[in-house]
């Protein structure tokens, strides 16, 4: 019991530290700047990590593009600026949601289209399945027999 419970200590610590490591301290001139500041970082996915944004990630490619996106906003630049900064550099892989270009259309309606396919595939199949079952009828030799089992009894 005694081991669980330090193991158990020992996870939840190595948990908090994780979280206090991917902390930023930056001080921002006012709460709309530092609003910004956090929905960018949420925007933006980190080129090292395949599926976590800019401000989960403990990269330290992660923590240099924070405090870039944390230096664009000082400079003043607006959101759209800092997005293409971004894009410039690592490519459309950074944004979340990527514009829709010719290159994306099998990401942006890919899942429709599966879904759409589903749905006219599970409408074939039930529409199918009423005509499987069709009743057969006895011949007129078995139903005589049946007839004499019948009166048998």
């Amino acid at each position: 019991m005694k081991k669980l419970v330090h193991l158990l200590f020992i996870a939840v610590t190595i948990c908090f530290t994780a979280q206090a490591w991917s902390t930023d301290t930056y001080q921002f001139q006012d709460e709309v700047t530092q609003k910004r500041y956090q929905s960018l970082v949420k925007e933006l996915r980190c080129p090292k990590c395949q599926n976590q944004n800019l401000a989960d990630s403990n990269a330290p490619i992660a923590a240099d593009l924070r405090r870039e996106v944390y230096e664009l906003l000082q400079q003043g630049k607006s959101d759209g600026e800092i997005v293409d900064f971004m894009v410039k550099r690592y490519g459309d892989f950074v944004l979340y949601r990527p514009k829709v270009s010719t290159l994306t259309y099998v990401l942006w309606f890919g899942p429709a289209v599966l879904l759409l396919i589903g749905v006219i595939v599970v409408v074939i199949i039930l529409r199918k399945k009423p005509a499987r079952k069709v009743q057969k009828s006895l011949s007129n030799q078995q139903q005589n027999k049946l007839a004499e089992i019948l009166k048998d009894k």
